[in-house]
């Protein structure tokens, strides 16, 4: 099973420092709803890992939520793509929680709900505790210089590295869904052009 695991807020749609609160206000940035179906295409199942406090600080309550990803769905639909799941965590930093990012409660979800070994299996953000849940379950770290990774500075991307053994850094959830499509073809031994745009920060 090909599996990959991406963040939600920044990496597959716009943030808001108030908390994205309702359908309206999610907003999927450029490219990322058709790179998601280009992985599909391409045979990845694809999950998402997010942190979502807003529940647990009373911004918005779960309908709001399940609204929030039925406009995803449908939004991918068109594209024919789809996101096999959706995990989340609803608490406060303060909660203390085993599931909210870096904590790996959420990523151990995953593995038992799929029954499969996360080693390897490529994990996608844009905030350091992001790739640090993913490298504590031994997941392959990626960073997307989109949301609030666009803000960090050089030295602190060299900062992450140094934290994050093996870290690759995409401008875009498109750039990393051209990285995973063009890697695999190349490893079964397969040509032809996939991306439209890629590249890493170096």
């Amino acid at each position: 099973m090909k599996l990959v695991i991406l963040d939600r807020d920044g990496t597959i749609n716009h943030e808001r420092d108030d908390y994205i609160k309702s359908p309206e206000e999610w907003v999927p940035l450029p490219g990322a709803i058709e790179a998601i179906a280009r992985l599909n295409h391409a045979g990845w199942h694809v999950v998402v890992a997010t942190n979502q406090s807003g529940i647990g600080r009373g911004l918005f309550d779960m309908a709001a939520m399940n609204a929030m990803h039925a406009k995803m769905h449908q939004m991918l639909a068109r594209h024919g793509g789809r996101v096999d799941a959706v995990f989340f965590c609803p608490h406060m930093p303060e909660d203390q929680c085993t599931c909210r990012k870096p904590q790996p409660g959420l990523f151990k979800m995953i593995g038992e709900r799929f029954n499969v070994s996360l080693d390897e299996v490529p994990m996608v953000g844009d905030l350091p505790r992001d790739v640090l849940a993913a490298q504590s379950v031994g997941c392959e770290p990626h960073l997307v210089r989109t949301g609030q990774a666009a803000a960090m500075t050089d030295v602190e991307l060299v900062d992450l590295r140094r934290q994050v053994p093996g870290l690759t850094i995409h401008p875009d959830l498109s750039a990393f869904a051209d990285f995973l499509i063009l890697r695999d073809r190349a490893a079964h031994g397969e040509d032809g052009p996939v991306a439209t745009h890629m590249g890493e920060f170096s």
